[in-house]
């Protein structure tokens, strides 16, 4: 192999395995066929195979410290995301790392290839939401270091997640507009390709079709998340050919954008159209009218995350495990018709 120390990757190579095979086997994971991982420990033995002790404080449970990636944590939902975490690490006597990506996909990657995996047991994550690729978390977990994935995952990566249900959310929200009387119902959405975007959008659809509604094109808008997108998806929504009596919005935020929109055009929220948010921001009962919503487990998520990551960086022989937890529909003034 020349004079370079010798890597998983080349071990790899030469046996003609995956990365994340090789890496199993060395650290003796349940999931790999007793053949493969005898040759694999034998080459690594020939060889002279000598772990990346960059990533070696992981086996050893040595530092006690986690690593957080987030997109954001100036919202509600993302800053009780973390005092769940910090609930369980703090138990547990570990210490957790903040990494913000600002939903930036290039400062996600960024981060995660410059991080110091000896500092680190394991990683919770939320991905942002342009992160089309994941292979960086790949990477990562075929260095031997655990990731969980919290709220936005990354769904094509084999391990445990931790998401609100967000199909079941989507649905409940349409359908209580629909029983609060509104039949025109649009939806400002997130962006595309997003998980969660997807789910939600697909209950809403499954919604109206169980109740024999039908929506345009022009009533679903794909946009970021913030206030001022839900304004101008708002707007042009009212420019409609045929305007429609309800708005369901993918979080509070977009909500809250939508309501600014209709009182600059002096629409009566409720009487004249319902308004209906996702993730029951404190915000919501600031409001007048106050927002109806689908309160998320935040709090839960960020537990139950720290939770599983601790027995993935503690048990070799831990299965990935996928957990959704289910919202609550909060009916409040903005969705009274009448």
């Amino acid at each position: 192999m020349g004079h370079h120390a010798v890597t998983i990757k080349d071990i790899a190579k030469i046996l003609n395995v995956s990365v994340s095979t090789v890496s199993r086997a060395l650290r003796d994971t349940y999931d790999v066929n007793k053949e493969t991982k005898e040759k694999i420990l034998a080459l690594a033995t020939e060889l002279n195979y000598k772990p990346n002790f960059n990533a070696t404080g992981l086996a050893q449970g040595s530092t006690h410290n986690i690593g957080v990636v987030l997109p954001f944590i100036t919202n509600y939902y993302f800053s009780t995301v973390i005092t769940g975490i910090q609930e369980i690490a703090y138990n547990n006597n570990y210490n957790i790392i903040l990494y913000i990506t600002n939903d930036s996909a290039e400062r996600e990657l960024s981060i995660i290839q410059n991080l110091s995996l000896s500092r680190l047991d394991g990683l919770l994550v939320s991905v942002s939401s342009n992160s089309d690729s994941c292979s960086h978390f790949q990477e990562i977990i075929d260095e031997g270091i655990p990731i969980v994935f919290i709220d936005r995952v990354a769904s094509k990566i084999e391990t445990s997640k931790v998401m609100q249900d967000d199909y079941n959310g989507a649905f409940e929200a349409v359908e209580h507009l629909v029983q609060m009387g509104y039949s025109k119902i649009a939806h400002i959405a997130g962006p595309k390709g997003l998980d969660f975007t997807e789910k939600r959008l697909t209950g809403y659809l499954d919604a109206l079709k169980k109740h024999c509604l039908t929506t345009s094109e022009e009533w679903i808008i794909h946009s970021g998340f913030d206030q001022s997108c839900g304004e101008a998806d708002t707007y042009q929504l009212l420019n409609c050919e045929q305007r429609p009596d309800a708005i369901f919005a993918v979080n509070d935020r977009k909500a809250i954008g939508a309501m600014v929109a209709l009182k600059q055009k002096k629409i009566a929220i409720g009487r004249e159209m319902g308004v209906i948010g996702f993730t029951d921001d404190p915000i919501c009962t600031l409001v007048s009218p106050s927002l109806s919503t689908i309160a998320e487990p935040a709090f839960n998520i960020g537990k139950t995350g720290c939770e599983l990551l601790l027995k993935h960086i503690n048990k070799k022989y831990f299965h990935s495990n996928e957990v959704i937890l289910p919202g609550t529909l909060i009916a409040r003034e903005s969705t009274i018709k009448n």
